[in-house]
């Protein structure tokens, strides 16, 4: 079957999809948690006996083999948070010391020091990501130094993506213009709400004028991408309260937009516990919120990328969704082709080859890695067969939308119609809820499929199976 007669899915072409009419039912009848799939398998089935030796093991396979010429990722933990946001579940260190941050810039460059060593030849980057915690707590000499840092041991061409996550309370129009100079050319704004009730109760106040002042500096600055993050799902919240803030943002009009379900997990993450039960959301009104983003930013000209990402046609996620480049890794949709990713700083998570590792959670565990000169890798994973041929499929639905069996067989010696036989099956309720279409040759995702596409990528998680806590993720609406 051709690609132009599949009923419903999205094109790879330059016109924009046509949005489909989501049911009320399907939203309710999918509503249950599920992995977001930045990788899989999922850090959560990470293990500790995985460690720096074995992904110096990996980083060996990659100096000899076809990979070794090939660009990387790099990712960049600061842990580092002036203020508590109540619904926060990052890995986070909150402290108003400023004075901690020196410290952790001199553990950072002997880990930078140790992977370089480890990478040989000042392997070429395409992409940069700094992420928190609150990377703007660093101070610009710091993050000046950071990136000196960086630049000596990694070849950061003027071509790569080179982004940062801002806290719209710790910078103005000059630091902008200071984080442009040093190179960044892609800002990430948490927003989450701009209702003051809803602020007060996840202790994070940030007026609505504050952020459109910040996204006017960055677009006269030259960024080629503004994105702000939103959560549905947050205490005090009502679809008219959340109606407001998505007009708001629409107004304001940032090239991306990631829209996240608030996932009430006290048990799991401290913070939350300050937010009342209580004070959240009905799942119905959660619903309202999420269908009414869904309508207004179509309505807007927001293209839906996938997985609570929107993006302007015009944007370079929009465009690789569109032409079929999108992949996907720890820090969500890329544009970028998939490739290794070095994670530095603690709790960060990498990929290289077929292992995942994971550094130590804590600043007293990565300081005394560090000291010893050690890698502060405490866990991590090394895919099997199926892992990788399933992690193909998860990520082919999740990031093209089209599961082909032609090209999964040539690249991994395996018939999916055989090795998926009972998967397949199980795609029937959803062919029948119109999300997929089977045929001879693929499992392709429709248009309306796009917003379902975690429950849709589920069915091939063959660790999920059996599982009875699968409470511990997130909720897929």
């Amino acid at each position: 079957m051709s690609r132009a007669r599949v009923p419903g899915m999205i094109q790879t072409t330059s016109s924009p999809p046509v949005r489909p009419a989501i049911p009320p039912a399907l939203l309710r009848t999918l509503d249950g948690p599920g992995p977001r799939y930045t990788s899989y398998p999922t850090a959560d089935r990470f293990i500790a006996t995985f460690g720096a030796d074995d992904y110096a093991q990996a980083l060996a396979a990659r100096r000899s083999g076809p990979a070794a010429s090939a660009p990387i990722s790099l990712y960049v933990h600061i842990p580092f948070c002036a203020s508590l946001c109540y619904y926060c579940a990052c890995n986070k260190v909150v402290t108003r010391h400023h004075e901690q941050a020196g410290p952790y810039l001199d553990a950072l460059e002997r880990e930078i020091a140790l992977q370089a060593d480890l990478l040989g030849a000042r392997p070429a980057v395409s992409q940069l990501h700094l992420g928190g915690g609150t990377p703007t707590f660093l101070s610009d000499p710091e993050l000046e130094r950071l990136m000196r840092s960086l630049g000596a041991a990694f070849d950061v061409g003027d071509d790569a993506e080179v982004s940062i996550e801002v806290d719209p309370r710790t910078v103005d129009g000059a630091r902008l213009a200071r984080l442009r100079a040093l190179g960044f050319n892609r800002l990430s704004f948490g927003v989450q709400d701009f209702d003051a009730d809803v602020q007060r109760a996840v202790h994070r106040i940030q007026p609505e004028e504050q952020v459109r002042s910040l996204l006017e500096a960055a677009r006269a600055l030259g960024f080629a991408s503004t994105n702000v993050d939103l959560i549905y799902g947050l205490p005090k919240q009502t679809p008219a309260s959340f109606a407001r803030t998505l007009e708001q943002v629409r107004a304001l009009r940032p090239d991306r937009i990631a829209l996240y379900a608030y996932a009430h997990l006290p048990q799991r993450f401290k913070p939350q516990r300050r937010i009342l039960s209580a004070d959240l959301p009905t799942g119905e009104a959660r619903l309202s919120m999420l269908a009414a983003a869904i309508a207004g930013f179509a309505d807007e000209g927001y293209e839906y990328v996938g997985m609570d990402h929107f993006a302007l046609p015009d944007d370079a996620l929009a465009i690789a969704k569109r032409e079929g480049r999108l992949h996907r890794n720890f820090q969500g949709y890329s544009t970028q082709p998939d490739c290794d990713l070095v994670a530095l700083g603690v709790s960060a998570i990498g990929k290289v080859g077929a292992t995942y590792s994971q550094n130590a959670k804590t600043l007293p565990e990565y300081y005394a890695a560090l000291e010893s000169g050690r890698l502060p890798i405490v866990r991590g994973l090394a895919l099997d067969a199926d892992d990788e041929l399933r992690r193909a499929a998860i990520m082919a639905i999740m990031c093209q939308g089209r599961l082909d069996f032609a090209r999964i067989a040539a690249e991994h010696g395996v018939d999916p119609r055989v090795a998926f036989t009972d998967e397949l099956a199980a795609l029937a309720p959803l062919e029948a809820n119109g999300l997929v279409v089977r045929s001879a040759d693929a499992v392709q995702v429709t248009a309306l499929g796009w917003y379902f596409v975690r429950s849709i990528a589920m069915v091939f998680d063959r660790y999920l199976r059996g599982d009875a806590n699968r409470d511990r993720y997130s909720r897929v609406v």
